[in-house]
């Protein structure tokens, strides 16, 4: 065998070692696009159901919304109704307030006029005293 023959007998080997590399990796290639495709296909039914329920999920959220909407229409009703009736009570209790007020007011001008009529009285009683001692006396200075 010449050298020739020999490189040539050695490419051939080259060759024949990577045909077979690529035929292994072509196999796990394939492989993998054989997953691939299946996961594909799982997220397609994935999406598809996922689809589904937003749109009914959607739906019902719509109808919620309605009812919750409904709702506060007649929350806001009542509130307005019951608006009068705390303007009332707020009214009343300034009311109370005020009574309160003029009660205490009359009561310290009902224990001023009291103490004053105390000391009224008290002086009226030591004049009418001085009164009758001035007149005892007077009348003794008379008989003497």
């Amino acid at each position: 065998m010449t050298g020739g023959q020999i490189a040539a007998l050695i490419a051939a080997g080259a060759f024949a070692v990577l045909v077979v590399f690529l035929i292994i990796m072509l196999l796990k290639v394939t492989k993998v696009l054989t997953n691939v495709a299946q996961t594909v296909a799982e997220a397609n039914k994935s999406v598809t159901v996922v689809t589904e329920n937003v749109d009914v999920l959607s739906r019902e959220v719509a109808s919620l919304l309605n009812k919750a909407n409904g709702l506060l229409e007649d929350v806001n009703g009542k509130v307005a109704d019951l608006d009068p009736v705390f303007r009332a009570a707020g009214e009343l209790g300034e009311s109370v307030s005020s009574l309160n007020a003029a009660s205490r007011n009359l009561t310290t001008h009902v224990t001023t006029v009291g103490r004053t009529t105390a000391k009224a009285t008290v002086a009226s009683k030591v004049g009418a005293r001085a009164l009758r001692f001035y007149q005892n006396r007077r009348q003794t200075k008379d008989k003497e």
